[in-house]
């Protein structure tokens, strides 16, 4: 497997929105595990979002309401729409397209 390209990331003050993306190199209906996780230094990685072939999606608590996952089978891309962000949701954000294959990740930085 190819890894898989995140971007979208950046700094935003508290309140604000931006929306990741995850670029794979095939068709990522074919992934049985797609998903965002974050890591905060200091922190373990976390999960944000996943989501199954079937469509099934799982938040973290903290982002309920907040983040929003979806997909582009066309795009071969997977979306994490991120609103109303926290300094607490300052993290390097990665995207995983298979098990255990991970992007390199981008920095998200929300300053309050």
């Amino acid at each position: 497997q190819v890894q898989p390209v995140e971007s979208g990331g950046g700094w935003v003050q508290a309140g604000g929105s931006l929306r990741l993306s995850c670029v794979a190199s095939g068709s990522i209906f074919s992934y049985s595990v797609m998903g965002w996780y974050r890591q905060a230094p200091g922190n373990q990685r976390e999960l944000v979002a996943s989501i199954a072939s079937g469509g099934w999606t799982n938040y973290a608590d903290s982002v309920k309401g907040r983040f929003t996952m979806s997909r582009d089978n066309a795009k071969n891309t997977l979306y994490l729409q991120m609103n109303s962000l926290k300094p607490e949701d300052t993290a390097v954000y990665y995207c995983i397209m298979g098990p255990g294959n991970w992007g390199q990740g981008t920095q998200v930085t929300v300053s309050s």
